[in-house]
C-alpha cells in the first residue's frame, strides 16, 4: 500500500508503525498528543473532523490504534472510555467503508475473562470491567460493520522505551533506575508479552498478502508477570543484586483496582496455520527492545 492513515499514533504501538510502515508508504500520522515532528493532532472521536482528514488524505488504507489504556482511569471514566474505546472505532468503521479501504483495528487480550489456561482466535470473549467492555464493543463492532478489516489482538505490550512505555517492563525498569535492590511483583497474572515492532511486522505481513480478518498477534511463548520481570532483571545484568518478591495481586489493590482476568494467554492458532506467524519468543523479543531502546539507561 502506497499511502496509509494512522490515527492514535502518538503511543508506544505508533512508534512502532511509523518505523516499520514509513520507509514503504506515505504515511499521515495524527494524534491528540503530538509527540513527534511527524505527528499532526486530531481528535478521532470528533468524527467529523476525522473523516475530513482521512478523506483529504485519500489513503489506502485506515489504521486505527489509539485507546485508552489505563484500566483504572477506564473504570472511574467510563463514558470517556467508551467515546475513546468503541464509538471512536465506529467512527473509524464508517469512515473506511465510505472511503472503500481496509481498516485495521487493535484488540487486547483483555477482553477474556482468565477462567481457560490459553485462548485462541476462536475461543469467546467475556470482558470483566470497563475497558476490555469497550474494547470487546469496538471489536465487534468492526467485525459486523467493517466491509474489509483486520483485527490483531495484542497482550501485554512492550516498547517505545522509557518515553513511551506506561507498561510493565517501563514501570520494572524505572524502579531499577531508582535503586531497588527489591522487587514486590505478582505471582498470580498470566499472558503473553507482545514486542510492538514485531507486532507491526505481522501486520504488515497480513497487509502485503491481503490476509483480512481477525488474527491473535503475541510473542511466542506463556508466561506470567513474576517470569518477565526475573527475565527484565536478569538481562539488566542485576541477576542476584536484585530480589524478587513473590505477591498476590491484592498487594497492589489499592492502585491496581480495576478487574483483570487471572489469564489472559493468547496462542496465534490462526497466523500458524496461514504460515504468517512472525512473533518471536517473548525472551528473545525482551532482550531486543532492552537491548536496543535501554541501553545506559541503568547507568549513574
Amino acid at each position: 500500500m502506497d499511502r496509509m492513515y494512522i490515527a492514535g499514533c502518538g503511543g508506544m504501538l505508533g512508534q512502532a508503525f511509523y518505523e516499520e510502515f514509513s520507509q514503504r508508504a506515505e504515511l499521515r500520522c495524527t494524534d491528540i498528543d503530538v509527540n513527534e515532528e511527524w505527528l499532526d493532532y486530531l481528535d478521532f472521536r470528533e468524527f467529523e473532523r476525522y473523516r475530513a482528514d482521512v478523506r483529504a488524505a485519500a489513503p489506502e488504507c485506515l489504521v486505527h490504534l489509539g485507546a485508552l489504556t489505563d484500566l483504572e482511569y477506564c473504570e472511574l471514566h467510563p463514558d470517556e472510555t467508551y467515546a475513546t474505546n468503541t464509538m471512536a472505532v465506529e467512527n473509524a468503521v464508517y469512515i473506511a467503508n465510505e472511503l472503500g479501504i481496509p481498516l485495521v483495528y487493535v484488540g487486547t487480550a483483555g477482553i477474556f475473562d482468565g477462567r481457560q489456561e490459553v485462548y485462541d482466535d476462536w475461543d469467546r470473549p467475556n470482558p470483566l470491567g470497563v475497558y476490555a467492555r469497550a474494547k470487546w464493543a469496538g471489536e465487534e463492532f468492526v467485525k459486523h460493520n467493517a466491509q474489509t478489516y483486520l483485527v490483531c489482538r495484542a497482550g501485554w505490550m512492550m516498547g517505545g522505551g522509557p518515553r513511551k512505555d506506561k507498561k510493565f517492563v517501563q514501570k520494572i525498569m524505572a524502579q531499577l533506575r531508582g535503586g531497588a535492590s527489591e522487587l514486590a511483583v505478582v505471582d498470580d497474572k498470566l499472558g503473553t508479552p507482545t514486542y510492538t515492532r514485531d507486532f507491526a511486522r505481522n501486520v504488515r505481513l497480513l497487509l502485503e498478502r491481503r490476509w483480512w480478518g481477525l488474527y491473535n498477534m503475541v510473542c511466542q511463548g506463556l508466561t506470567g508477570r513474576l517470569e518477565v520481570a526475573q527475565a527484565i532483571v536478569d538481562e539488566s545484568g542485576l541477576g542476584g543484586r536484585v530480589t524478587i518478591h513473590p505477591v498476590g495481586s491484592d498487594y497492589f489493590a489499592d492502585s491496581y483496582f480495576a478487574p483483570r482476568p487471572d489469564c489472559e494467554r493468547l496462542i496465534n492458532r490462526k497466523l500458524a496455520l496461514r504460515g504468517l506467524d512472525a512473533m518471536r519468543p517473548w525472551r528473545e523479543a525482551l532482550a531486543d527492545y532492552l537491548r536496543t531502546d535501554y541501553e545506559g539507561y541503568l547507568l549513574p
